[in-house]
């Protein structure tokens, strides 16, 4: 199902997702920020206290909390819960909201030419 959102020129077909690669999980280093009720959902989901997910699976980065990455390769980071094998992400059904409103982000509102090159479910 095509999902749309209102001050967007550009939709989404979320079943483009399984044959991507993970395109929005990837790429240049930055941040996959979490809050805290994302992080307790996220350490739940992982059978794991808040404490040790937080030890494990974050990074402080001023007042706000963020996934840490791996390096796949040189100029290649993915999220610390990107599947290589899979070409998904492993924590999918509790991923933050940063995650579930790709690519409904503003910083692509007035740019689809970007989006687009970064995610084959436009549409």
């Amino acid at each position: 199902m095509v999902e749309c959102k209102e001050g967007y020129s550009y939709c989404f077909d979320p079943s483009k997702c399984a044959s991507c690669g993970g395109h929005c999980c990837r790429g240049e280093s930055g941040y996959i920020w979490v809050k805290y009720e994302e992080i307790n959902h996220i350490a739940t989901y992982l059978s794991l206290s808040v404490e040790d997910f937080a030890t494990i699976y974050l990074k402080k980065v001023g007042h706000r909390y963020s996934l840490i990455e791996k390096e796949l390769k040189e100029d290649d980071h993915a999220c610390v819960f990107f599947d290589e094998t899979k070409e998904q992400c492993s924590i999918y059904d509790a991923r933050p909201l940063q995650c579930r409103t790709f690519p409904f982000w503003e910083q692509f509102k007035n740019n689809e030419d970007e989006v687009r090159d970064e995610c084959p479910g436009i549409v």
